[in-house]
């Protein structure tokens, strides 16, 4: 049996890769290392049953006889910088969306039709109805990212439609893990090994989050893999997260303490760190629990394993 997956040398990319593989499937994979590391392929690339290609997504026409046959494509691919996105306003759109139709289009002509994709629990933007369900009333979108992403997912869901595929899209909160490269971990491990005496904290620290580990996030993956076109007909958004959340500053406590420090903290105030942080993202994940998932991980344990990789892997810092 074999796979695809987008984005495969990225944090849930090259995760994702290294568990199908050990379960003795074939994997066709594409990142342009934009964000990706090569050594997060190091053992994958090892295995005959592991073809790579080095190229952005928009190129994916050219190797659509390696799509072909695939069960199902893992989606994960994307721009992921939701912070800076209002520095480059087109870019969300191009490797977001249109990147995603130019994946669909291929997806088409090769007769594939199951995929899941990675979404974002951006999407809802700064919601009233908290904890978040997927079938919520949509607020006005918060960040480029997360309109680029709703954006897919429409297109998604229109080739459902039109052509018959059948397509999860994951609607994520904030992963952890090994291989994390980005968030608020990776700012403040970066930040306390410049300066282990004040940590700097954007917003005034009380912005809530749900944060789920990378071991979670996979399971659920190919959980739901294995039933589209089985359970899973047509368009189904579903949410992944815990029924957990945790402050900022709490979580900046755990950090600290993971790495034997105490710094002074010193917030920058708002409720927000930035434009398009959404400062409450707790989601209810009943309908993926409804497929027999739940999280195993509590949050301390994913921030404290997540910080522990990050101060290992110093060359990333």
């Amino acid at each position: 049996m074999k796979f695809t997956v987008t984005g495969c040398a990225g944090f849930i990319g090259s995760n994702l890769v290294d568990k199908l593989l050990k379960s003795g499937f074939e994997v066709f994979g594409i990142d342009n290392f934009s964000t990706g590391k090569k050594y997060f392929l190091s053992k994958a690339l090892k295995n005959n049953k592991f073809i790579f290609v080095e190229d952005n997504l928009n190129q994916i026409q050219k190797y659509k006889k390696f799509v072909k046959e695939s069960k199902a494509v893992f989606h994960l691919a994307a721009n992921a910088d939701v912070r800076y996105g209002l520095n480059h306003p087109l870019k969300d759109l191009q490797e977001n969306t249109v990147n995603t139709c130019s994946l669909l289009e291929t997806m088409r002509e090769v007769n594939v039709k199951n995929i899941v994709f990675a979404s974002t629990g951006s999407v809802y933007g700064e919601n009233n109805q908290i904890p978040t369900k997927e079938d919520c009333p949509f607020p006005t979108q918060t960040s480029l990212y997360g309109a680029s992403k709703i954006a897919a997912e429409s297109f998604i869901s229109a080739y459902c439609e039109g052509y018959s595929f059948n397509a999860v899209a994951c609607r994520f909160v904030s992963l952890m893990g090994p291989r994390y490269t980005h968030g608020h971990v990776f700012d403040f491990v970066k930040s306390l090994k410049s300066n282990p005496k004040v940590l700097t904290i954007l917003g005034d620290g009380t912005q809530f989050k749900s944060y789920f580990h990378i071991e979670d996030c996979l399971e659920a993956l190919i959980l739901f893999a294995n039933q589209l076109n089985n359970k899973i007909v047509g368009f189904l958004p579903i949410n992944l997260g815990t029924e957990e959340g945790i402050t900022v500053k709490d979580s900046a406590k755990i950090i600290c303490n993971t790495l034997g420090l105490d710094p002074r903290f010193e917030f920058t105030g708002g409720k927000q760190g930035w434009i398009g942080d959404n400062p409450i993202i707790q989601l209810d994940i009943s309908r993926a629990k409804s497929f027999g998932w739940k999280p195993k991980f509590k949050i301390k344990e994913s921030i404290k394993d997540t910080t522990i990789w990050i101060n290992q892997y110093k060359e990333i810092i």
